[in-house]
């Protein structure tokens, strides 16, 4: 009840001033770039729901067992609601220009289509970015493409540190959203009072990353509707079907792509989340001093040397460019490696050993067939929830001199929290 009423001021009252605006915008040296003199949200009524998840059967009875929800940060809409804030806010980098979002596209299930980012400054970045899609089900619990962070929580805010990403310093940051009128009410309506803590920043933006979840598929209505992932989908085509039965056969997708305990056949495999059990080698590169080292960078081990987290196989179809440099544009680049181009290497994956002697050789019949299959792993209405889209009011940009906005999903175009 109190946390409602909290929800209910945060509405009603930030109706900001022009004048606490203007004060805001010029900010102080402590308080970092704040961007726009007026910054306006769009929230509904009440917190939109990112506690309940309407699991289809075969994730229900899988996903507890994948779950690195810690018991210290549960998900709470009011959490989440404040991590949705701060994913889509610029402030969060040193010169207001890019926030988590711009490198995690809802458009593109929260990947980017360019092969590498691009950091607050106009510099790239090292890597590919990596879809934030089920994260909560990674069950090793590490992030990165070389795992370099322990937990979600340790990874959320290692982005705003990063001096060619977001380049601010966390310290300075809690001082300016300490400042900000939206940010006081909303760590209060998620933490009980409105203090604004590096502990608190992390957990809010874990929270809404591991909100992110996509098991609205065509693969998942088909799966719903038979006895095994093996039968043929009546809601496929027979291509689909037939790069189905690839992806369980021939192929062998499943068997790094659906891991399980491992004496497990792969019908008996989950068939929930499509990403492997640990990072690995996919011998893209050859075992050379001058290639990206992978997890073997971060433990300095020659056992991990090459070895790379992947992001899960959903909705592949919007996450390319594909690898942890974003060298293949296309699913079809992507399947022709896994056909004739797996490179050896000491460290290479021990099921990937014929493909590097002999090549996978599906023919291109299965091959293109394989590649539709896995579109029906999209989630159309990921893309398109509200609950995960942008929540700033962005003007139209029309010159409308009345000021014309675009309210983002979520809103109802009444209820406002507003700086400035």
């Amino acid at each position: 009840m109190r946390r409602s009423r909290i929800w209910a001021a945060l509405l009603l009252t930030c109706f900001c001033s022009e004048g606490v605006g203007n004060e805001r915008a010029r900010g102080t040296a402590d308080a970092g770039p704040v961007g726009d003199s007026r910054r306006e949200l769009s929230l509904p009524p009440h917190p939109l729901n990112y506690v309940t998840v309407a699991f289809p059967k075969h994730v229900s009875e899988v996903e507890a067992r994948f779950d690195n929800q810690p018991t210290d940060n549960p998900i709470t809409n009011h959490g989440a609601t404040l991590g949705r804030v701060l994913f889509y806010d610029p402030t969060l980098s040193r010169n207001g220009s890019t926030s988590c979002a711009s490198c995690h596209l809802q458009s593109r299930a929260f990947a980017e289509d360019k092969r590498t980012s691009v950091g607050f400054e106009g510099r790239s970045v090292r890597r590919n970015s990596m879809s934030l899609v089920n994260l909560r089900y990674y069950r090793r619990g590490k992030f990165f493409w070389d795992e370099r962070a322990a937990t979600l929580e340790q990874q959320v805010v290692m982005p705003i540190e990063d001096p060619i990403e977001m380049g601010h310093q966390l310290e300075e940051l809690v001082v300016q959203l300490q400042r900000d009128p939206i940010y006081p009410p909303l760590f209060e309506a998620a933490f009980g009072d409105g203090q604004v803590t590096t502990d608190r920043l992390s957990k809010a933006l874990a929270q809404f990353v591991r909100s992110i979840v996509s098991f609205r598929s065509r693969y998942d209505i088909g799966l719903a509707s038979v006895d095994s992932v093996l039968e043929p989908f009546p809601n496929l085509t027979a291509q689909e079907n037939l790069g189905k039965s690839q992806f369980f056969g021939r192929a062998r997708c499943a068997e790094c792509h659906l891991p399980d305990d491992d004496d497990r056949p792969v019908s008996q495999r989950q068939a929930a989340f499509f990403q492997l059990a640990e990072p690995t080698v996919n011998g893209i590169d050859p075992d050379a001093d001058d290639v990206d080292r992978g997890l073997g960078e971060i433990t300095g081990q020659p056992s991990d040397a090459g070895k790379f987290k992947a992001s899960s196989l959903r909705n592949i179809e919007l996450t390319g460019p594909y690898m942890h440099d974003g060298r293949f544009h296309t699913l079809d680049q992507v399947l022709e490696h896994y056909n004739w181009s797996v490179r050896p290497h000491k460290n290479l994956d021990t099921r990937l050993h014929d493909f590097a002697a002999n090549g996978l050789a599906i023919p291109e019949v299965e091959k293109v067939a394989l590649a539709a299959f896995l579109r029906t792993l999209t989630d159309h209405e990921l893309i398109l929830d509200p609950k995960y889209s942008d929540p700033f009011v962005k003007p139209t940009g029309n010159g409308n001199s009345n000021g014309d906005v675009e309210r983002p999903h979520g809103g109802n175009g009444r209820e406002r929290a507003t700086a400035g």
